[in-house]
């Protein structure tokens, strides 16, 4: 917990009691030892942090409830609204959008690659002015923002005003998943974060699930009510969800732990203490301005140039199970009628998002509860092997490539461990995190925006030439890419934070005790000191 030189010992410290500030400084002496006298002892220690595991007290319980009730609960709704929005295209696309607009060629892949290049611009600065502005203003209004422009794609006469509208939603969405995980990282403790962002990350395939669902209905439903195409009437309705679902951000987002949203009716002041308690049990540091000292500290450590090449290389790596309504349209009868019929067609991928969201649940426990983030990673790029190669021969039996597709969306979960990777590299800068969290989404987009059309051209269904060789090509790159982080991360950062982390603390509870004479604060430069220099864990 980060302390400012201006604050009095009974404004900063969150021991109320005598009592209590004596447990505090019995703390100090134990968290003194190092991480094998403490397990001697039958301690539990956080690998990452170094910090003792508490066994949580039942208000910790109940707040952390509070927190999964409300404002992950709240994350999951936005994200199932942008799920929704970005897959209504694909499902207009497939119900009439193609034939209305006279959409021709490699179009279809130019609604992404806009979509991209709005995104790729706008995430970095979005992700800066969440530490300028209060993210519970900031990110509505951009919700606000792309769902009147999702009711306006109702209106649509070609292919040109799609574009348009698709780079403008690209920017108003580039802040949405990234903003998202920097709140999420900011109030939960790293033995709860991938979980979390495991729940968080799925809703977008219940988005997906709404969309092929809610599209299909539209289609059999409201096809030419009013003599408007049914696909039209799909902006419509998710419009107005996106702007409901808006309104409610400005009370549920509760900005950050030190900085608390006045307007979060649903946090009281003991529930604001208890989330600085937690950030100062495993040596987290405040959230603060960005400056540009902060691009200065991030550019010096090696996760802002591992973390977004891993990022994108296994986002190329997944791409393969958006392209299954392609499939699915283009597979054709001896007699030359479709094999599934349009309410099939996008029906169909249902059952994919059902296995993307069982699985993206069950990668994040385990990344929880063994506290290693690598290996989930490495877990599912040896599964992403698997249809990349069976897809990439391609003479192969139709239920082959039926099981490749429907494999392919149980490792599309790589994002929970690998940002909860990223904050348990980064606890002492959240600057830097929120920076590098938007430079992974920047790194990625910027480069769909101009693959997507190469790797995966729509005029190439079903029978991709590229994509799923380049599929096996970046699996094993996320595996050496894996190797690298992992190293650096044992020999380098870990002990680093953990040393850190260890004397920050000791200087919070030495001026506790009256042994320090000032408040210590976010030692940004000891990050900058050892960021290539290996350090020894013990003091």
């Amino acid at each position: 917990m980060a302390l400012n030189r201006t604050q009095t010992k009974d404004e900063i410290h969150p021991y109320t009691t005598d009592v209590e500030i004596d447990n505090a400084i019995n703390n100090s002496s134990r968290d003194s030892k190092t991480a094998a006298e403490l397990k001697s002892e039958g301690k539990v220690i956080d690998p990452i942090s170094g910090a003792t595991i508490q066994t949580k007290t039942k208000e910790e319980r109940l707040f952390i409830a509070r927190l999964d009730l409300i404002l992950l609960v709240y994350c999951c709704v936005s994200q199932i609204v942008k799920g929704l929005d970005q897959q209504n295209i694909a499902a207009a696309y497939v119900s009439g959008m193609k034939e209305d607009l006279h959409i021709t060629g490699d179009a279809y892949n130019y609604f992404t690659t806009f979509f991209n290049i709005g995104y790729a611009v706008f995430v970095i600065p979005s992700q800066i002015m969440l530490t300028w502005m209060r993210p519970s203003i900031w990110l509505p209004c951009l919700e606000l923002g792309w769902g009147v422009l999702t009711f306006i794609f109702f209106t649509a006469k070609n292919v040109k005003e799609i574009y348009a509208l698709r780079a403008f939603v690209g920017a108003m969405e580039a802040s949405a998943y990234p903003g998202a995980i920097t709140i999420l990282s900011a109030w939960y403790s790293p033995r709860e974060l991938a979980l979390r962002i495991g729940f968080y990350h799925s809703s977008q395939w219940m988005g997906s699930m709404l969309a092929g669902g809610l599209q299909a209905a539209i289609y059999q439903g409201m096809d030419g009510v009013r003599g408007i195409p049914g696909w039209r009437w799909m902006f419509v309705i998710d419009g107005i969800i996106t702007v409901v679902v808006a309104g409610f951000g400005f009370f549920l987002i509760p900005d950050f732990p030190s900085k608390p949203n006045p307007w979060s009716f649903w946090l009281k002041p003991k529930h604001h203490k208890m989330a600085q308690e937690r950030s100062a049990r495993f040596r987290r540091a405040d959230n603060k301005k960005f400056n540009r000292y902060a691009i200065l500290r991030a550019v010096k450590q090696p996760q802002f140039y591992q973390f977004p090449i891993l990022y994108m290389t296994a986002q190329l790596a997944q791409q393969g199970y958006l392209y299954f309504n392609l499939f699915l349209k283009s597979l054709k009868n001896p007699d030359g009628t479709p094999v599934w019929s349009v309410a099939e067609v996008n029906a169909l991928p249902m059952a994919g998002y059902a296995i993307s969201i069982v699985m993206v649940w069950g990668w994040g426990w385990a990344s929880d509860f063994f506290q290693n983030r690598w290996a989930i990673i490495l877990a599912q790029a040896v599964l992403g092997l698997i249809p990349g190669i069976i897809m990439s021969v391609w003479n192969v039996p139709i239920g082959a490539k039926y099981f490749s597709y429907f494999l392919s969306f149980s490792f599309i979960a790589t994002s929970p461990p690998l940002f909860a990777w990223l904050s348990d590299m980064t606890p002492h800068d959240s600057e830097m995190r929120a920076f590098v969290i938007g430079c992974c989404t920047a790194t990625w987009y910027a480069v769909n925006s101009w693959a997507n059309v190469l790797i995966w051209p729509a005029k190439e269904a079903p029978h991709w030439r590229v994509g799923w060789k380049l599929t096996v090509g970046m699996w094993l790159s996320v595996m050496f890419e894996l190797w690298l982080i992992w190293l650096v991360d044992m020999k380098y950062v870990r002990p680093r934070n953990q040393k850190i982390g260890q004397e920050q603390y000791e200087q919070e509870v030495q001026y506790v005790q009256g042994t320090h004479d000032e408040p210590p604060v976010d030692n940004k430069q000891a990050v900058e000191d050892v960021a290539i220099v290996p350090v020894n864990s013990r003091r």
